[in-house]
């Protein structure tokens, strides 16, 4: 089946619609970037007005737009696969308009159940972002059933709400929308949808899972012993598995968006590519002349002057805290090992470094309960365009490290799911074929990864230990 296919992936920092041919082949794409989180108090994080849906729309605006550029045809579009980051919470009312800012997944309200307050007024449904988007576009008060994660009384087995669980998640089942499985058409675009949109009315809107397990599938991250670490707001690091979920210490597991299939997933790392802006914002002042002389950007040259660095920083560590985790609000993040011989570029290395140590010391755990030796690991979001930090990957692990020519991967795999719905691709492997395309693999350094190797054992791994009683202290007095 020729025709194109669509992509509407919505993150924390922006919306992506990327159109693809059902060869493959990406036609074009746009992106909206999203308004700063509102933090209306310390441990809240909102997105101001309806900032979700104004995004989507001005996204999908864009790419339509250029697909009528180039000769696109509305009728050729089949379908559109739709991901929306996971763990926020939705409060609508009746009429579908929000009763509430929709609430990020870095507020402290989604570690518990749902507490009605009353600001929030008349709450007539409970939702994720995927629900409340799905509804702005098709008008159906259905959802995908893998983006229920944490106090949702869902059960990942059957896919379907569990009434037993209701009570402890403080919700019933007359608040919850209608759930559907990964790869299910969940409605299409109304007549209202397609005149703020541009997308074409009647165009199918099919269910994928959250934006995790999407992003694993359009990475191509298959394998038993091939690990997916996606590069975003949040640093995440995961693994497919089968159809019986196990439970682990040290994992995870959810729906995937690959149907009666499971992800498994470690612990990541909180505001992981923000501590990167974070430092080019707050520090790279003096960098920007710098760049602008040499006609780069500046992240390019910030690379560029780490990648000369001695593995290790010459003794600076960063320890990324920068949000704590809920069972240790104290922590902080660290930055230790200052002595005069220290740069800019050190600290940018060492930013690095210290993501990808937390990374290898959350994913191998994992990996062993697993019984999975780690053959290869794929890296995706904006920091795999970085060859510092591919290598980084690959030293500090010692084991290849693989980017693809697309790193937006969960468009990619929104696509997957879109084309599968409408029969373009009659089994996933095919469709990863189809538009999955590898690119760079970094092999490991070995006298690198030696001496990353003692540096994680002896300081990375017990930085916690040595640190915690200090930040408990420092975080009663500050």
């Amino acid at each position: 089946m020729s025709g194109y296919l669509m992509g509407i992936d919505v993150g924390t920092q922006s919306a992506k619609v990327v159109i693809f041919q059902t060869d493959g082949k990406m036609l074009c794409s746009a992106q909206q970037p999203l308004r700063a989180l509102a933090i209306p108090q310390p441990n809240r994080a909102e997105h101001p007005e309806d900032d979700l849906w104004t995004s989507v729309q001005q996204a999908c605006r864009a790419a339509m737009l250029r697909f009528h550029q180039l000769g696109g045809q509305p009728h050729q579009l089949l379908a559109a696969g739709l991901c929306v980051i996971r763990c926020c919470r939705v409060l609508m009312r009746a009429d579908g308009e929000l009763a509430w800012p929709v609430i990020n997944w870095m507020d402290v309200r989604l570690n518990q159940p749902y507490q009605h307050e009353t600001a929030y007024g008349d709450v007539r449904w409970i939702t994720t972002t995927s629900g409340y988007i799905t509804h702005r576009l098709t008008g159906e008060t259905r959802d995908t059933s893998a983006n229920y994660i944490g106090c949702w009384p869902m059960d990942d087995v059957r896919q379907d709400w569990d009434n037993l669980q209701m009570p402890a998640c403080n919700l019933r089942r007359e608040q919850l929308f209608d759930v559907v499985r990964p790869g299910d058409v969940l409605g299409q675009v109304t007549s209202a949808a397609a005149k703020a949109s541009g997308l074409p009315q009647g165009l199918p809107i099919v269910a994928t899972a959250h934006d995790k397990a999407v992003e694993a599938l359009g990475a191509g991250a298959l394998a038993d012993n091939e690990a997916l670490i996606s590069l975003g707001t949040y640093i995440g690091a995961m693994v497919h598995g089968d159809e019986t979920p196990r439970s682990s210490d040290h994992f995870w597991p959810f729906q995937a968006a690959l149907p009666q299939r499971f992800l498994y997933e470690c612990m990541g790392v909180r505001r992981g590519m923000w501590t990167i802006s974070w430092f080019r914002d707050q520090f790279g002042a003096a960098a920007v002349q710098d760049a602008q002389d040499r006609g780069i950007d500046i992240e390019s040259l910030l690379s560029a002057e780490a990648s000369r660095v001695a593995a290790g920083s010459n003794g600076l560590i960063t320890l990324h805290d920068w949000a704590a985790p809920a069972h240790a609000p104290w922590r902080k993040g660290a930055i230790i090992g200052f002595d005069g011989r220290h740069t800019r570029a050190h600290l940018f290395r060492s930013l690095l470094e210290g993501i990808v140590f937390t990374m290898k010391n959350h994913l191998d755990p994992m990996m062993q309960a697993l019984e999975r030796p780690l053959a290869q690991l794929v890296i995706s979001g904006g920091g795999a365009n970085s060859d510092l930090f591919m290598q980084l990957f690959a030293d500090i692990f010692g084991v290849p490290a693989r980017r693809n020519a697309m790193r937006s991967s969960a468009a990619i795999g929104c696509a997957i799911s879109a084309g599968m719905a409408v029969g373009v691709w009659q089994d996933y492997a095919d469709a990863v074929t189809a538009l999955v395309q590898p690119g760079e693999t970094f092999m490991p350094n070995a006298a690198h990864h030696a001496h990353y190797q003692q540096l994680n054992q002896h300081v990375y791994q017990q930085l916690h230990a040595a640190l915690d009683p200090l930040l408990q202290r420092l975080s009663n007095l500050g």
